[in-house]
């Protein structure tokens, strides 16, 4: 049998490599977003203690 010659039943096996994360690209999208919520969390402050009692 020819070694070139490929079996149309045979299934390729493929190897797949798991890309690393950039550790650093996510700790800056973390810090990103973490000052978001505390932006969020310190608009909704000045809701509640300022805005909320005059009505």
């Amino acid at each position: 049998m020819d070694p070139r010659y490929q079996d149309s039943s045979m299934k390729a096996e493929y190897l797949e490599m798991q890309k690393k994360a950039n550790s650093s690209l996510i700790a800056s999208a973390f810090l990103e977003y973490a000052a978001y919520f505390i932006i969020f969390l310190g608009f909704l402050y000045f809701l509640v203690i300022y805005l909320f009692p005059k009505f």
